[in-house]
């Protein structure tokens, strides 16, 4: 059992207003064709509508509870035929299709606590992908003033829906706390700087083809959030 199933009715509610992200992630699935290899599918936030953009998605996620919500959006939007479902760790997803775009949305890496983590969620993402195939995620690291007008705070993210956020600085870790009027739940999410991203994902033998500062492909200038394209070459 994921600790994130306890997340997973939450969830959607919880992150109801972000949708900038929506048109990349599409984007990016259709110039790539399907199949897509999405790690960290959770309720299909952007598998479904990469789906109904008609194109496959093999979505991977390690809590049964997001993937049971991610079947019923599916269904609601009667793209269910287009997404298979997996249960399975980000760091050996249980893939062996070979894909031209893998995609982890939503932050979905900073869910790994440690380099060695995140180095093997990296290198099974270049294991799925063709040469030439294109791994994409967006990450953040938090500013000082984030930090400060948020930490241990609680929140009204969405009506009826609170959140807080607890930075660790030193160990470079967020607690977020999420209640609803029915429960509460927390993610630990370990980001890091930009430069660690990037020799993560040399090591692992990619690429890097773009690190974008939003989804507007924006070139990434010192702010909190990054897009990253990496390519197998």
């Amino acid at each position: 059992m994921s600790s994130y199933d306890a997340i997973a009715e939450l969830y959607d509610p919880w992150s109801r207003s972000v949708t900038e992200d929506v048109d990349f992630y599409v984007a990016e699935a259709r110039r790539a064709g399907g199949p897509v290899v999405e790690l960290g599918v959770g309720t299909g936030r952007i598998a479904v509508p990469v789906a109904a953009a008609g194109v496959p998605v093999i979505g991977v996620d390690s809590s049964a509870g997001m993937l049971e919500v991610c079947r019923r959006r599916a269904a609601k939007a009667g793209v269910e035929r287009l997404l298979d479902l997996r249960l399975g760790d980000l760091r050996d997803p249980p893939v062996e299709e070979r894909v031209r775009l893998v995609t982890s949305p939503f932050r979905a890496l900073l869910h790994l606590d440690t380099d060695a983590d995140r180095r093997a969620a990296l290198a099974s993402a270049h294991r799925l992908l063709v040469p030439g195939g294109r791994l994409v995620f967006d990450v953040f690291a938090p500013s000082r003033a984030d930090v400060e007008e948020t930490h241990g705070r609680w929140l009204e993210r969405e009506p009826g829906i609170w959140e807080r956020a607890d930075w660790d600085v030193e160990r470079r870790v967020l607690t977020l706390h999420v209640r609803g009027r029915d429960s509460e739940a927390a993610m630990h999410l370990s980001w890091l700087p930009v430069d660690e991203w990037r020799a993560l994902l040399e090591a692992t033998g990619f690429e890097v083809v773009a690190c974008y500062g939003w989804f507007d492909l924006r070139p990434w200038a010192g702010g909190e959030d990054t897009v990253w394209l990496a390519r197998r070459p």
